[in-house]
């Protein structure tokens, strides 16, 4: 067992608190829902980044390679100043949504380089510039830009030319649970030799102003080992802050400038931003003559030559153990190199043999960036609605007012800590199958967060993000529920039956609210609204329509199968020891038929949404006058009911025989049911079941589409919209509007849900995984002998095995090294492509350009986006014959080196 997996397993036990400490900033606090006290629910012009250096944070803090305690008390980060910007660099600069011609984007260039699942060794890498930073400019190039146009990025306004900037590398290392080395390296990449102030920076964030707790203190501790800053809480206790090498103690408060902020009055005359005016406009009188306050920094002046490097060393201990055990430079420096060979140790042992080095730094990098995007999230609903309106009843008009339940003070992982700096359900349940990696126990936590009572509204609705918690996202986490089970299964050969109950008895409650709430009708067709592709409908699928009609969708009721399937599997294994789940089973499974058949109903009426003609799904306006169209958009949405599909193994039915004889009664009394899916009554390879609302048929003209390089299949993976609209875009007239949808691989043309991200030609991660986990269930199904065109048209049959594992490869490669050594993530951009300090980091975005693989959107969205590192994972050497002949249902992991990771369960 490597250390480092030690440290975890010793942290799962409870007998030590290894991540007590870790990358918990934001990247971006200013411009949330939760410090919005407007009137307007306009969050970005509410707190602005301009205001966030002088104004106190209420419900987080942010900082640049942040590091804090788990409920962000103690907050480290660094910020630097290269002797030209108007602004102390302490936080991440980006547009707003409405600064933007693609919404909010950050602009800087940041990277997560390493992270071991306790933290006990982290690297982030920093480009900062040597020229001033060009804020106003950035905001003026790309509001002068339309939507047809690409965003305008910082590297596009030269200032990396002539490599004139700074690499500042941040690494943690954990000498012990609480004690934390830091080790600063500043490369001057430039041909000239430049000055840079570096002042790494320690601060409490502001609890005694809103919510009256007790003050903590910051204070100068002289010591014959030179000074150094005694932070003193009166629940953490006292820490040492020790900086090496020459540098001046700074002091000041984390209280607001009211003065400069609002015209007001000023507690003390020291206050957040006496830093950047101390550094930048020389203010001596900003900061605390007395050494005292809430917040300090070392600050250090350097003057590095051209291509050399300068190295600043930290601790940051209890102040027992800097008294106890005090530390060189050397000692330092080994704890940095010892936690970093362990951290290599660690990702041996499960990096697949065989996996190149090229495939593996990719994997690695993903699942750093995984972990680097874990953050404190922190909000009280109840007594943030009651800030909002203190004298008077609460208003329904309130942003979550039906969420006054809740209270989140947990660790979560971010989609990406900058652009989307809050959890996101759906996104979540994804990040969790990229967690298991490393940390299946914080996976299966993060899962049950999102079911805990402090979370699940008491209707049973699982909360979307903070924009709207009410929002519709897809039911996914009964199908990570049972993911994570089965991988912790293998991993260690335990069953967690108390994990899998948990999640099943509150899985039911989001069943029986999707059921009840959206199924107006009660035919087992289903809304939902964007369902998470956002623009990828005529109109905004969340909105009030048109016409006053309503929409029938076929990806809400996909996913309505689809968790049907999950719940018919999680209840059978848990009706293995437990009878009392027998009947759920066999409730689940009668749900599916149900939601199955109203796919394609039997009869004449044309308002189902398979399109007989077509061969394809679609969503079914249904008019506000009773009739009835199809919206033919071809589109991810026509593709997901591919994914509802399950594959019931032998052992399984042994297992539950009374179960199976029940669903067989049934369908004796409904075979209408199967008549236009998949038969549950025909076994398949090795006497499997098969549970997917398409029969063979339906499968062979869905693979069409999927398969056609003129719709879906690009070089790079699947496309949420087919590439035929891009010449025969769909076009709907309606009440005067004219609405349409066209293919557009790249950035959105269209300002819905904030023209941020879209799904009208993208490839994103999380389908495709889901597409390629689907051709893998129908492969068990149907064997080698269901052979498909891949791609269509070309003659060359492949089983569906064989296409998923081409259509992993496809999005693997987006990160890959092509033949010219170039990434097509980084498309055109010729510094990310070329340049050594550059090209082997690697940025993982949100969505991918439909035809170049180029990526778009946010840039550090390793989320779901880091399941590339999974697909990496299964894919390496996996034996699709061997799989196919298992006599239990397979878990793809990939085999490895080393002995497996062992879990314990918290």
């Amino acid at each position: 067992m490597s250390s480092e997996e030690q440290r975890r397993l010793d942290d799962c036990r409870n007998d030590k608190d290894w991540k007590t400490w870790g990358p918990y900033l934001s990247e971006r606090q200013w411009g949330t829902v939760r410090e919005d006290y407007s009137n307007d629910g306009n969050a970005w012009s509410y707190f602005s980044h301009d205001q966030a250096r002088s104004r106190t944070y209420h419900w987080g803090e942010d900082g640049i390679a942040g590091y804090c305690d788990d409920k962000q008390r103690l907050c480290f980060y660094v910020a630097l100043w290269n002797g030209k910007d108007p602004i102390l660099k302490e936080r991440l600069f980006g547009l707003t949504n409405n600064e933007g011609n693609h919404g909010e984007d950050v602009k800087e260039y940041y990277f997560y380089l390493d992270s071991t699942p306790t933290h006990s060794y982290m690297k982030y890498l920093y480009k900062y510039p040597q020229a001033a930073y060009p804020y106003q400019n950035l905001i003026d190039g790309n509001r002068s830009r339309s939507r047809s146009e690409p965003e305008y990025e910082l590297i596009d306004t030269g200032i990396f030319d002539e490599d004139r900037y700074f690499d500042v590398f941040v690494e943690y290392a954990k000498n012990s649970e609480h004690d934390t080395v830091i080790r600063l390296t500043i490369a001057n990449r430039g041909p000239e030799s430049s000055s840079i102030r570096v002042l790494p920076t320690l601060w409490f964030r502001n609890t005694w102003q809103w919510w009256d707790t007790p003050k903590p203190s910051m204070s100068k501790l002289p010591s014959q080992s030179g000074d150094a800053i005694l932070a003193q809480h009166a629940e953490l206790g006292d820490f040492v802050f020790r900086p090496y090498g020459e540098s001046s103690l700074l002091f000041t408060e984390n209280e607001s400038n009211n003065a400069s902020l609002f015209g007001g009055t000023n507690e003390s005359p020291y206050v957040k931003d006496a830093f950047h005016r101390y550094v930048i406009s020389g203010e001596k009188d900003a900061v605390n003559p007395e050494h005292t306050g809430t917040k300090s920094a070392a600050d250090y002046s350097l003057t590095i030559g051209a291509g050399d490097t300068a190295t600043i060393l930290l601790r940051l201990c209890p102040r027992e153990a800097d008294t106890d055990h005090p530390m060189t430079t050397r000692d330092i420096s080994e704890i940095l190199e010892t936690r970093k060979a362990e951290a290599d140790v660690f990702y041996a042992s499960i990096t697949p043999k065989g996996m190149s080095a090229e495939r593996s730094n990719v994997m690695r990098q993903s699942l750093a960036g995984m972990l680097w995007s874990k953050q404190h999230y922190f909000y009280d609903l109840g007594y943030w609605l009651k800030e909002h309106s203190p004298n008077q009843p609460r208003s329904t008009q309130t942003r979550n007012s039906a969420w006054l339940h809740m209270i989140n003070d947990d660790i979560i992982s971010m989609p990406d800590k900058w652009e989307y700096p809050w959890f996101a359900a759906w996104d979540l349940a994804f990040h969790c199958l990229t967690l298991s990696m490393v940390d299946i126990d914080f996976a299966k936590h993060q899962l049950e967060l999102m079911l805990n009572a402090l979370y699940l509204n008491p209707s049973g609705q699982v909360p979307a993000y903070e924009w709207n918690f009410g929002d519709v996202n897809p039911p996914v986490h009964a199908w990570a529920a049972l993911q994570l089970y089965n991988l912790d299964k293998q991993y260690t050969g335990r069953e967690d039956r108390s994990f899998l109950k948990r999640c099943f008895d509150k899985l039911i409650f989001n069943f029986s609210w999707w059921i009840n709430r959206k199924d107006p009708g009660g035919n087992n067709v289903f809304q939902g609204g964007f369902l998470g592709l956002d623009n990828i409908g005529v109109f905004d699928r969340s909105a009030k329509l048109p016409d006053g009609g309503s929409l029938e969708q076929a990806d809400g009721t996909a996913w309505m199968a689809f968790f049907c399937q999950n719940m018919i599997e999680l209840s059978l294994e848990l009706a293995k020891t437990d009878d009392a789940y027998t009947d759920l089973a066999i409730k689940f499974c009668q749900h599916f038929l149900w939601i199955a058949a109203a796919m394609d109903r039997i009869g004449e009426r044309d308002d189902h949404l398979w399109d007989e003609e077509d061969g394809f799904f679609y969503d079914l306006l249904r008019q506000a006058d009773g009739t009835a169209m199809r919206l033919k958009v071809r589109s991810m949405v026509g593709l997901l009911p591919l994914c509802a599909t399950s594959v019931l193994y032998p052992n399984t039915e042994k297992s539950n025989e009374s179960a199976i004889v029940e669903m067989k009664a049934f369908l004796k009394r409904h075979p209408d049911l199967i008549a236009k899916i998949a038969p549950l009554n025909k076994r398949g390879y090795n006497g499997r079941i098969l549970f997917s609302i398409l029969n063979e048929s339906k499968l062979r003209r869905v693979l069409a589409y999927l398969l056609d390089e003129n719709e879906f299949l690009s070089e790079y993976g699947i496309r949420s919209l087919s590439k035929v609209h891009l010449e025969h875009p769909y076009v709907l007239e309606m009440e005067g509007q004219h609405l349409e949808v066209g293919y557009r691989p790249a950035e959105s043309d269209s300002g819905m849900f904030g023209g941020n991200s879209n799904w009208r030609g993208p490839i994103w991660m999380p389908v495709n995984f889901l597409l390629i986990r689907a051709l893998g269930a129908h492969y068990a199904y149907y064997g080698n002998d269901f052979k498909v065109e891949c791609p269509t048209g070309s003659g060359n049959m492949k089983n569906l095995f064989e296409i998923s594992q081409d259509l992993a490869e496809r999005l693997c490669k987006i990160f890959l090294q092509n033949s010219s050594g170039k990434r097509p993530v980084y498309g055109g951009t010729t510094k990310f492509q070329t340049d050594p300090h550059w090209r082997n980091y690697i940025l993982f975005y949100e969505y991918f350009h439909g035809d170049n693989g180029a990526g778009i959107g946010a840039s550090h969205q390793t989320g779901w986006t880091g399941l590339v590192g999974r697909l990496l994972h299964i894919f390496c050497g996996i034996d699709g014959a061997a799989l196919l002949e298992q006599t239990t249902k397979p878990v793809f992991t990939a085999q490895v080196d080393c002995n497996p990771v062992q879990t314990m369960t918290r």
